[in-house]
């Protein structure tokens, strides 16, 4: 099968929490991963839909905002417009039809939610059950996920509600430990009984092990042991209602006063976000592009703490609707980000946002940085002094003026012929860039440090003078797999003429071109 015969790609990176600004370390997770793997695919002629939405009802909504002294609506208004200008300043470009990279929630948002339990329910896939939940005496609220604090059933650290950070593994209803309400921890919690709908994963055992199985060599290890962990042990049932007033409510009369759970609308929700991202047809219903028999290839980008939301649950809310709609093929998942050896925290203002860090250097500069360090495997830190030192910077803008001396005295619109040894080496550096790029062995930090070993090899390449043709092929490759990664010099490049699609063509001559030069990094502020 070539490039050209697969059928659509959908990309979505986790839908982020409209509770304040993106930082680094959430920039360095899904959304450059994402936006990368996009803009690869893109250069392949791939017809591709990278998109996400924001979560609004979750829950740390209500907790943020009440914090802040704000009501939720504004806080969501505000952040998702923060949202939108940290995406963009990083170059991170979503699928739009519009001047906004994020859909808006709206009424068609809501009415696909209701449409997607809907349809469970009625097709009989949902259970009433009584449950019990934690209750806030003196607030008189159910606490669920951001509202619920307390310890980890499974590993015993401090945990939210719903999962656990630290060892990946959910907590539904009553079972986290020493429940406390999240904005009064001092108030009484107690535990009472509620009639909700729920999904019970049980059921769904065989597909998603048959499923996870079929798919497991695109998983990383430490996501991978979760997932045979989790599958390990007795299923949940998951709530698809919840007791609540801050989200969807939900479109049953005998559960009046609920809402659809916030972790229950991520899969109706990315639809939603793919058919506003294809410029909302009003001809054609919100999940036409995630039904089956089209031969889409769904890809999912996020973190270690939502494998367990995308991996399982919302694997299994699809399964539910039986052969309606495609199945992910692949899960990339990354670790934490950390800074100076700490996680990134808003509370304790240890961050630096995405809009900083390219107040201090070009976009190129701190794509290129956050793909060489990203957290793919392990936890990894981010050292401002290290992106200011600049490590392809120096190599990079030494090569550029390598390759001016070899242009020196050539007419810039004379092609110069290429060797078969010089294609052979550019397409031995092209299989290795490649390999980086398949969902089996993705990963950008090896991307980007390929693409620093081959910038210093050209650069101390002393042949470039006698053999221009050869250098300047070995040049344009090297762009051409960079500029998914380096968006800036790739788009300076292509208006002067270089040709950076990722075909394969075949080059017997090149025509001479320049290297856009990086400008250096500052040392960012924490």
């Amino acid at each position: 099968m070539t490039a050209h015969s697969r059928g659509p790609r959908i990309i979505i990176p986790a839908t982020p929490t409209p509770n304040g600004d993106l930082h680094v370390g959430h920039i360095a997770g899904p959304y450059l991963a994402a936006d990368i793997y996009a803009r690869r695919l893109r250069a392949e002629g791939e017809q591709v839909t990278l998109t996400t939405v924001t979560d609004d009802s979750q829950s740390y909504v209500v907790t943020t905002a009440a914090r802040q002294g704000v009501s939720p609506e504004r806080l969501c208004a505000e952040s998702t417009g923060a949202i939108e200008r940290s995406l963009a300043a990083l170059g991170i470009e979503l699928t739009s039809p519009d001047d906004r990279a994020l859909p808006p929630v709206d009424d068609h948002y809501r009415a696909a939610v209701t449409d997607f339990v809907t349809a469970l329910r009625a097709s009989g896939r949902l259970r009433l059950r009584t449950v019990r939940l934690p209750y806030a005496e003196e607030s008189g609220l159910y606490l669920y996920d951001g509202l619920l604090s307390g310890r980890c059933p499974s590993c015993e650290a401090a945990s939210a509600g719903g999962v656990c950070e630290d060892c990946g593994h959910p907590n539904n209803f009553d079972q986290l430990l020493e429940p406390r309400y999240a904005l009064r921890p001092q108030e009484p919690v107690s535990l009472r009984e509620q009639r909700i709908l729920v999904l019970p994963l049980e059921e769904y055992r065989a597909e998603l092990e048959e499923r996870f199985e079929a798919t497991a060599a695109r998983w990383r290890p430490h996501p991978l042991r979760l997932v045979r962990e989790l599958l390990a042990r007795p299923l949940p049932e998951i709530p698809v209602t919840f007791p609540g007033t801050w989200g969807v409510p939900a479109p049953f009369e005998d559960l009046a006063g609920q809402i659809v759970y916030p972790w229950a609308e991520a899969m109706p929700a990315s639809m939603y976000a793919t058919w506003w991202a294809n410029g909302s047809p009003a001809d054609v219903p919100y999940d036409v592009f995630w039904r089956s028999g089209h031969g889409t290839e769904l890809v999912y980008f996020h973190g270690f703490d939502n494998v367990y939301h995308w991996a399982v649950m919302d694997l299994a809310l699809l399964l539910a609707h039986e052969d309606r709609y495609v199945r992910p093929s692949a899960s990339v998942c990354n670790e934490f980000y950390e800074l100076e050896h700490a996680k990134f925290s808003t509370s304790r203002n240890h961050l630096i946002r995405a809009g900083d860090l390219v107040a201090g250097c070009s976009r190129d500069v701190a794509r290129f940085h956050l793909a060489l360090t990203c957290p793919e495997r392990e936890r990894t830190n981010f050292d401002p002094a290290e992106l200011a030192a600049g490590r392809l910077t120096g190599p990079w803008n030494a090569l550029a003026g390598v390759l001016d001396t070899v242009l020196a005295g050539r007419d810039p619109q004379e092609p110069v012929p290429v060797t078969e040894a010089g294609r052979r080496d550019s397409e031995a550096f092209a299989d290795g860039m490649r390999e980086c790029f398949e969902l089996e062995t993705f990963s950008l930090a090896r991307a980007a440090a390929l693409l620093l070993a081959r910038t210093e090899q050209l650069r101390d390449d002393t042949t470039a003078v006698a053999r221009p043709g050869d250098f300047m092929l070995g040049v344009r490759t090297l762009l051409a797999w960079a500029a998914p990664i380096m968006v800036d010099a790739a788009a300076r490049a292509a208006a002067d003429g270089v040709d950076l699609s990722l075909s394969g063509a075949r080059f017997e001559k090149i025509t001479p071109f320049r290297l856009p030069r990086l400008t250096e990094a500052v040392l960012p502020a924490v």
